[in-house]
């Protein structure tokens, strides 16, 4: 077991925790404040980040998309370059959070970024991030990772770089009582996603990391279904802390992890506008059941720790604790199936194309899922 682990994100958790922001935030600073679709005017979010900001100098950029665009993105670093932007604090959840961590590495690269930061060619000057989470289940608020979307590259694609994970993250649950249903049942299941791509890999010694991950999952399990049917504050609470655990770097050290259902998601997000959350539990159950030969023994271990499964044979195992993992995403209204995207047919064929130009053609802990084995899975999940 060999790894390097370093998260430097402050966490301020609780609710009323915004107020904090006239701590975190230096008087005169110059402050890019990042929000999504206008949600946070609504719910009081933006009148109390505006208040605990009072002694700053700050302008305003609405109009990041559910899955961020890169196109608005660049128009947002030339409002940042104007104001002269010392900080970027992002009002909204994983994709305000994702934007604002890219945009940190473009505000001072000329011309067209996108190719230049896809190579790994960052800036030596990145400016700080800041987040004030309103909808849990990225991690990231406290990650490196930022996945962005681009109309000119016809691409969705994960860009990830140490200098732009977030200085601080406010997570006051109390922000969550305003999401719909829709978008509740999205964050959880995302959460649980992001747990199970680190967790059902090759067994290894790391018994810490896959113990965290349990943990998460019996919390997600439990918690999820409560937060969906009634929103609770000790739902939100619970799910908003373990969707941040649950990719901010820690349960996956150490572990060579899948992605493999996150990249096919990515693909079917791009070419036909589903959900993140959604595209992941209509490939994930296909996806194990493919693979579960391989993964027997993680899934075995999962279906008796998660779901108490109680049978000796690890086969029968595996196989019902796909099946609980499939339930457990139609309890929480999501779809399980691609034909639950009608009228839209999903191609194979446009999926692996989408995979090849984003050079993610050899997925999976063990690298053995190439396009061939993407058909095979699509087929499956029709």
């Amino acid at each position: 077991m060999q790894f390097q682990y370093c998260n430097p994100t402050r966490i301020v958790f609780g609710e009323g925790s915004i107020a904090t922001l006239a701590e975190l935030v230096a008087p005169g600073t110059r402050v890019l404040l990042l929000y999504g679709g206008g949600s946070i005017m609504r719910n009081g979010v933006h009148a109390q980040v505006r208040a605990a900001l009072k002694h700053a100098e700050v302008v305003e950029f609405g109009g990041i998309e559910v899955n961020p665009r890169y196109e608005t993105i660049v128009v947002a670093a030339e409002k940042a370059r104007a104001a002269k932007t010392d900080l970027i604090i992002a009002v909204g959840g994983g994709s305000v959070a994702d934007a604002a961590k890219f945009l940190s590495g473009i505000i001072h690269v000329q011309g067209d970024p996108w190719e230049q930061l896809r190579a790994g060619n960052w800036p030596e000057k990145i400016v700080p991030v800041g987040v004030v989470l309103t909808l849990p289940a990225t991690g990231s608020e406290s990650n490196a990772v930022s996945v962005i979307s681009s109309s000119k590259h016809h691409l969705k694609y994960p860009f990830a770089n140490e200098a732009t994970r977030p200085r601080f993250a406010i997570l006051d649950p109390s922000t969550m009582a305003s999401l719909d249903e829709r978008q509740r049942a999205n964050g959880a299941v995302d959460a649980f996603t992001h747990v199970l791509e680190q967790y059902l890999v090759a067994p290894s010694n790391v018994p810490v990391q896959f113990g965290f991950s349990e943990a998460l999952l019996q919390v997600l399990v439990e918690w999820g279904p409560v937060l969906v049917e009634k929103n609770t504050q000790e739902a939100r609470e619970n799910v908003m802390w373990a969707a941040n655990q649950a990719l901010n770097g820690l349960i996956g050290a150490g572990i060579k992890q899948d992605w493999s259902t996150h990249y096919i998601g990515h693909a079917l997000t791009e070419l036909y506008g589903v959900d993140h959350a959604r595209s992941l539990t209509m490939i994930m159950p296909s996806l194990l059941r493919y693979k579960s030969k391989a993964k027997r023994e993680m899934l075995a271990r999962y279906g008796r720790r998660i779901w108490n499964i109680d049978d000796v044979d690890d086969a029968r195992v595996a196989a019902k604790a796909i099946d609980l993992t499939e339930d457990f995403f139609r309890r929480m209204g999501l779809p399980v199936r691609l034909s639950e995207l009608a009228p839209a047919k999903v191609s194979a064929d446009d999926v692996v194309e989408h995979l090849e130009r984003a050079m993610q053609t050899e997925l999976g802990e063990a690298g053995d899922i190439s396009g061939p084995q993407v058909r095979d899975i699509i087929n499956h999940a029709a």
